[in-house]
């Protein structure tokens, strides 16, 4: 029987359907599709599945969170949900996939308010400032951390 292809999560959160056209000096001027397709083909070069999601609300991103507990692992942009929600905090403390948290801006030369992540504590790896690059890096962390945790 042939070996199930490992599965990772991208999960974006509030408002980051909107990229490509909100804020572009912050964020840029790459839609959320095309960071999707990025990551997806990087996946598929490395070996796994990337299945895409994303959410404007908190309960909808807790519920995929909660079904990606057994993927490899889950590349997540909680969005503003970083800086205050305890339930998305206790659902990626709840799974044991690995969990990378990414943001395409640099939240440290922002607004103070942004500067603390609540989510980040329980995630295995953080990053933040490397634009829609960071997706890409994230998904390269996430299956590193997942294979250390394998071995």
């Amino acid at each position: 029987m042939p070996e199930k292809t490992p599965t990772v999560l991208l999960l974006n959160g509030p408002n980051l359907n909107l990229l490509g056209t909100r804020d572009p000096e912050q964020y840029g001027t790459t839609t959320l599709a095309e960071v999707e397709e990025r990551v997806s083909a990087l996946g598929k070069e490395l070996g796994v599945e990337v299945v895409c999601a994303q959410s404007n609300s908190e309960g909808g991103m807790v519920d995929q969170i909660h079904a990606a507990r057994h993927y490899a692992g889950v590349v997540m942009n909680p969005g503003a949900y970083a800086h205050y929600s305890i339930a998305l905090r206790d659902a990626v403390d709840a799974i044991e996939a690995p969990v990378v948290e990414v943001h395409i801006s640099n939240v440290y030369a922002r607004e103070e308010f942004r500067h603390t992540s609540v989510t980040a504590p329980v995630a295995a790896g953080y990053m933040a400032g490397c634009g829609v690059l960071g997706y890409e890096l994230g998904l390269r962390a996430v299956l590193a951390r997942a294979a250390e945790r394998s071995s």
